[in-house]
């Protein structure tokens, strides 16, 4: 189950994350998964977001899977790359009453249901994805998914990073 957590322009602990990753892994029954984690700033997220999203603005996460496209054949076991803005994250989470890890950790999640094929554009596809986000973050130790965060406050799921 390879995991490879990195950082750019912050300062986190990588243990944390790629435990909380391993242990999703092995509760998703994919032992030979391999995963890329990547812990940036603001200011590099944003400039992925705008790059590939169009939306020249800071996210909290974003996902690029390896099983979409021409090369989803190659090597099945590789999901491919979260990326996960801790300055978003951090202000995210004190909104709510929550720490920086708590809220990696929801990101992180939400992150992985994206490379997994989960989606929340469509208004009929959010439950699902709800209820999984709901499902791994009770194995990390409990937490509110953003697609429950989203319906909650009435937003409309295509609005949101992914």
């Amino acid at each position: 189950m390879p995991v490879s957590v990195s950082k750019e322009g912050v300062k986190h602990p990588l243990r944390p994350v790629s435990a909380d990753a391993r242990a999703l892994l092995k509760h998703l029954g994919m032992p030979k998964a391999e995963l890329s984690i990547l812990l940036c700033d603001d200011a590099f997220i944003r400039d992925l977001n705008a790059q590939w999203r169009q939306k020249d603005e800071p996210t909290d996460v974003l996902s690029f899977a390896m099983g979409e496209g021409e090369a989803a054949e190659v090597n099945p076991d590789l999901l491919g790359d979260i990326v996960i803005s801790v300055e978003t994250a951090a202000r995210q989470g004190a909104a709510l009453g929550l720490t920086l890890d708590q809220e990696v950790r929801v990101l992180l999640v939400h992150g992985l249901l994206h490379l997994l094929g989960y989606d929340h554009v469509d208004p009929a596809d959010a439950p699902e994805m709800q209820a999984r986000e709901a499902e791994l973050l009770t194995v990390l130790g409990g937490g509110t998914g953003l697609v429950d965060r989203a319906a909650a406050a009435g937003v409309v799921q295509g609005d949101s990073a992914g």
